[in-house]
């Protein structure tokens, strides 16, 4: 059984940057999807950025691109957000989440519907 626990989240001031942590436990190999998501009221939820942490290029939704970089360190089973120049728009709650997969990579995990598990989300608030 996959867990995940994300991290990192706070709140900063635009411009800012944080990094948030997915710590996951259960990876039974890395053939797996693990992405990012977020949700604010109102809204709906969104993809971020997504990997394969069996390798090949990640993912980033252009609403990010540019700001936020995804990354992996599968010897800690850990994926990254690293979030940078923080926009007020970017206040959201975000959510790890990660999906078994034979094959795979970002964009085919971006694409992914039914995420299996998921994390509690960590908030973040961006002020103006």
């Amino acid at each position: 059984q996959v867990q995940l626990e994300e991290s990192g989240g706070g709140s900063v001031q635009a411009g800012g940057s944080l990094r948030l942590s997915c710590q996951g436990s259960g990876y039974t190999d890395n053939k797996y999807c693990v992405g990012w998501y977020r949700q604010t009221p109102g809204k709906e939820r969104e993809g971020v950025a997504f990997l394969y942490l069996d390798g090949g290029r990640p993912h980033v939704y252009d609403s990010v691109k540019g700001r936020f970089t995804i990354s992996r360190d599968n010897v800690k089973n850990t994926v990254f957000l690293q979030m940078n120049s923080l926009k007020p728009d970017d206040t959201a709650m975000y959510y790890c989440a990660a999906e078994g997969a034979p094959i795979g990579s970002g964009i085919t995990c971006a694409l992914r519907s039914g995420y299996s598990y998921w994390g509690q989300g960590t908030q973040v608030t961006v002020s103006s």
